[in-house]
């Protein structure tokens, strides 16, 4: 840990602890549109979930675990990539997480017009088909966590709480409705794990790559508010062991609920939950307006804990100078890093603004998605490289097995990345959306290197000797 992430981490409040890191964790990996995902691979969904479990899920935890332990820094995956390969290394890893984080914030909100969609059933149909309306709903709700990200964590863990309370209790109502049907009468059979071998196909390895680093990635990105947190080196682990097998069971029974109810009609991949609680509980006026009432007040937490994650990466990046210390100012009072949180607002609402010119309303969604993975498919593949390429004292530290997992780890991110350009749903150019999605992830990156390139350059004028100890530094983790 070097002086200066001691010194400016000592100064943040240590608002969360194991209870709340559970309920961060769960409310970061589970979402609601995967298990709509992985359904549409029919009964092989199970075959896909356990592979990429035991391919990808396994072995992140495991080396999230490890790495959180030796390293229980603010900032998380930009400080073990830059203490394992490097700062540039560590500046273009947080890059590629930061773009993530910014993309699939928008995401998540834009899931929010079209649950209020089916909230309100057929008056409700135009509203996520209407840019202005959606606009006008993602815009307020981006407000509202924009104030609480500024309050800090001792407001925020409080909405996250909630959220992840609100998340397990949709899909407990989403499990126990086959059940509820059984009894009514309205369906005659049920298979919680059915079972049939995948078939090889694009398609089947497309939804793979969504289900590994789209649907069950998310363990590191809590450890960024390590320095936040409460005896962070124990009580991430903690709440990654506690937390990974409730997720776990969520998806797998999740997916043969919605498979239950859709059968081959076509699936909501923005709503799959709330298009199945309207199919399930349509006679029921009160049941599925209450149930996707809940998927909403998860989607505004979830997207106020990624937003919180995402601004205190421009806030470490400024301790280093590699990006203007404006970055890393904090509210007198709160302690938070408000300007990189307005800055962050600002961005995530223009992204949503452009993602919808010229696409329909599911092809946006996928787009955002689509490229929201491909960029956190790179931070995966140097988070698994750590343990088998990082500077020799890190790998010396870590024991034989959990470089095994990581290897496994890196292959599952190396299909995810590669496979990204795949779309899922049918879209008006398949060409273009690839397209799309490689100018987003190439273009980034650039940008990355730029503002890596001109922070060092500003480094170096404000302190001469900085060229010098870099140079020492990278001998050193050689």
């Amino acid at each position: 840990m070097s002086d200066t992430t001691t010194h400016e981490q000592a100064g943040l409040r240590k608002e969360l602890g194991l209870g709340d890191l559970v309920m961060a964790q769960v409310l970061c990996v589970v979402g609601s549109t995967w298990v709509g995902i992985a359904a549409k691979l029919g009964r092989a969904h199970v075959a896909f979930w356990l592979g990429a479990m035991l391919l990808y899920y396994v072995p992140l935890a495991v080396v999230v675990i490890y790495l959180n332990r030796m390293m229980p820094l603010e900032g998380g995956l930009y400080q073990w990539a830059k203490s394992g390969f490097g700062e540039m290394a560590g500046f273009l890893t947080a890059w590629n997480l930061w773009v993530y984080a910014v993309i699939v914030t928008g995401a998540i909100i834009f899931v929010i017009p079209t649950d209020l969609g089916y909230i309100l059933g057929g008056a409700g149909a135009w509203i996520p088909a209407s840019k202005l309306a959606t606009l006008a709903l993602t815009g307020g709700v981006m407000a509202g966590i924009t104030l609480v990200a500024i309050r800090g964590l001792n407001t925020g863990k409080w909405l996250h709480n909630v959220g992840s309370i609100g998340i397990m209790t949709a899909y407990v109502i989403l499990l126990g409705l086959p059940l509820w049907a059984l009894m009514r009468g309205t369906i005659t059979h049920f298979d919680p794990i059915p079972w049939q071998p995948p078939k090889l196909s694009w398609f089947g390895l497309a939804i793979f790559g969504q289900m590994t680093v789209g649907a069950l990635s998310g363990f590191e990105y809590v450890a960024i508010l390590a320095g936040e947190s409460r005896n962070a080196a124990r009580t991430i682990g903690q709440s990654v062991v506690i937390s990974a097998p409730i997720i776990a069971l969520m998806f797998i029974l999740g997916t043969s609920s919605v498979l239950t109810f859709m059968g081959s009609q076509p699936i909501n991949v923005i709503g799959p939950i709330p298009q199945t609680m309207r199919i399930a509980l349509g006679a029921v006026g009160w049941a599925a307006p209450l149930a996707i009432s809940l998927l909403m007040m998860r989607a505004v937490a979830s997207a106020s804990l990624i937003f919180t994650g995402l601004t205190r990466l421009p806030m470490t990046a400024g301790w280093d100078n590699l990006v203007p210390g404006w970055f890393a100012r904090l509210h007198p009072r709160w302690r938070t890093p408000v300007n990189s949180i307005l800055f962050v607002a600002a961005l995530v609402m223009l992204l949503i603004f452009f993602s919808m010119l010229g696409v329909r309303e599911q092809e946006a969604s996928q787009l955002l998605a689509g490229a929201s993975i491909a960029l956190y498919a790179i931070a995966y593949v140097a988070l698994f490289a750590l343990p088998l390429l990082g500077r020799r004292a890190l790998r010396d530290a870590l024991p034989g097995w959990v470089k095994i997992m990581a290897l496994a780890g890196l292959i599952a991110s190396m299909v995810s990345l590669v496979i990204m350009v795949y779309p899922i749903i049918d879209v008006a150019d398949p060409g273009l959306y690839a397209a799309k999605i490689c100018a987003v992830v190439v273009v980034s990156n650039l940008l990355g290197v730029a503002i890596y390139k001109r922070g060092k350059r500003r480094g170096h004028r404000q302190n001469p000797n900085a060229t010098a100890k870099g140079a020492k530094d990278a001998k050193s983790n050689a």
